[in-house]
């Protein structure tokens, strides 16, 4: 595999990232295949709340692996705490894995079922100084996870972000992206599954504390069809659609899979 050239294809995919990213097959690895019989309820667990600063949100991108929304994390104003969390965490990106047709395309597998879409929402604790420092601790970074599953009312808010795809439809395109609330993504129950786990991408640190949440957020076939607009190739390359940009589920390992529900 070519160095640090790590991507979705058979050549480079996520069975042969181990070969440059040893971590790849560490013991704490994301995502996971959550089993309702296997999660503990755990009482214990309490809300988790968002507070986002709308102005935060800076541009949207596409690197050629996935579409990006960047925010501004030099001080705590979008910030995540509460739930499995101790102290607050600041917003940095989001991003989103998709698949070539509706039925995958999720990175969690629930009970044998794979979603259209799943977004990540990913978090860092500034105790730990900054982005760089936080990925080698164990509770430097949180991601909150959101499925998408194809229905017949898609969810509104998801459509600022895809009425942007125009503006970066190949790799390497940049557009602004002012003046948005993530939090608009968030379904209505704030029930979720936590676990410590990974990155889903090279290099694959295992500093995730992941919220995922139970209830899947809807979005169109048009919409879906949207994303996959994508190029993985720059605007001088010939098209080729960015999609199946997943990671399969890995290995649980004796983790153990808490839930804030019963």
């Amino acid at each position: 595999m070519a160095h640090s050239v790590w991507g979705y294809d058979s050549d480079n995919g996520p069975e042969r990232w181990h070969e440059n990213y040893p971590m790849a097959k560490g013991d704490n690895q994301s995502p996971i295949e959550i089993n309702s019989k296997d999660v503990r309820y755990d009482n214990c667990l309490t809300p988790w709340h968002a507070s986002y600063d709308p102005g935060a949100a800076k541009t949207i991108l596409n690197n050629g692996r996935t579409c990006r929304v960047v925010f501004d994390d030099t001080f705590d104003r979008s910030v995540l705490r509460g739930g499995p969390l101790l102290g607050a965490y600041r917003l940095r990106q989001l991003h989103l894995h998709w698949g070539s047709s509706d039925d995958h395309g999720s990175e969690h597998v629930i009970d044998g079922v794979k979603y259209a879409a799943e977004l990540h929402m990913v978090h860092w604790n500034p105790k730990h100084g900054n982005f760089a420092g936080a990925l080698k601790q164990r509770d430097g970074v949180a991601v909150v996870g959101i499925l998408l599953k194809v229905g017949k009312t898609p969810k509104p808010e998801m459509k600022r972000i895809l009425e942007e795809i125009d503006n970066i439809k190949t790799k390497g395109k940049e557009a602004p992206f002012q003046h948005f609330d993530p939090s608009i993504l968030f379904p209505k129950s704030r029930d979720y599954w936590t676990y410590h786990g990974s990155f889903t991408t090279p290099p694959c640190e295992e500093c995730i504390t992941w919220i995922l949440l139970r209830e899947p957020i809807e979005v169109s076939s048009d919409q879906m069809a949207r994303l996959r607009s994508l190029s993985k190739n720059g605007e001088n390359e010939p098209v080729s659609p960015l999609v199946d940009n997943w990671r399969p589920p890995q290995p649980v390992k004796g983790r153990i899979v808490r839930a804030s529900f019963q």
